[in-house]
């Protein structure tokens, strides 16, 4: 490998960018462990990597693959964009529960702060964030069908009190739970053709 373009790959795995996950593998002479570039671990000396083509060459040098960005893991996604996807997955399954960081952390055996980190790392807003996000579109919908009562809607995405859950929502809108529903029954029962202004 010329010099150019093995500083290109340093310069990558200095700033933790994934452009070379897949492509090289990241060789650290003092620990004998190979990485992907993209690796949140402590960024090795340059004079201490070896780049290698496939993860199969490393180890046959000698090395054994990270247990902390896994390149040993199929699939395009690396492990912080990993995490990030199974957390998306977990508040999609579990929402309508009394989710907090710690309870989502303790199903990806990580730690709170970690999950926290990395999490806004890759989507950019907070797991919490992402959690009231799903909440408000599900409340949304179930207010759009009017079907049920407000305390129900509170219960079926995960608020116990309906007060509190009228206040949250209120906050996320501008309107009560009973205004933005009658709203927007309001617009659906406007003649065709009518004007909105």
């Amino acid at each position: 490998m010329d010099a150019e373009l093995f500083n290109k790959v340093y310069d990558s795995i200095v700033k933790r960018e994934s452009t070379y996950d897949g492509i090289y593998y990241t060789g650290v002479k003092t620990t004998r462990i190979v990485c992907r570039p993209s690796c949140r671990a402590r960024t090795p000396k340059q004079e201490n990597i070896t780049l290698y083509p496939s993860l199969k060459a490393a180890v046959r040098e000698g090395f054994r693959p990270c247990k902390r960005c896994k390149p040993d893991t199929p699939g395009a996604l690396n492990p912080d964009a990993m995490l990030a996807a199974q957390t998306d997955a977990l508040i999609a399954a579990n929402y309508q529960s009394a989710l907090t960081l710690q309870k989502l952390a303790d199903q990806l055996a990580v730690s709170p702060y970690h999950l926290q980190r990395t999490y806004k790392r890759v989507s950019g807003r907070t797991p919490i964030e992402r959690l009231h996000a799903t909440r408000l579109s599900a409340a949304r919908t179930l207010l759009e069908k009017g079907e049920l009562p407000v305390q129900a809607v509170a219960a079926s995405v995960g608020y116990k009190n309906a007060s509190h859950f009228a206040a949250w929502f209120k906050e996320q809108t501008g309107a009560s739970p009973t205004e933005y529903r009658d709203s927007v029954q309001a617009k659906g029962e406007q003649p065709a053709g009518s004007n909105n202004r």
